[in-house]
């Protein structure tokens, strides 16, 4: 696993909390749950290629 993909997780967690509290102080919680759930899923696509190497790994290890 590579630091760049920490730090980029990282940072789009703190855009997103931001953005979340921005939004609930002005009172539009709907969208702020909205950019929630969309931070959620930027960040497990960006986890999709690392998830799928480790089974990769775990499968060459067993020899599956």
């Amino acid at each position: 696993m590579d630091i760049s993909l920490i730090i980029k997780i990282a940072g789009i967690g703190i855009l997103v909390a931001i953005a979340s509290q921005i939004l609930s102080k002005t009172g539009r919680d709907e969208q702020a749950m909205y950019v929630t759930i969309a931070g959620i899923i930027v960040a497990l696509m960006l986890l999709v290629s690392q998830i799928r190497e480790l089974f990769d790994m775990v499968r060459s290890v067993f020899g599956m």
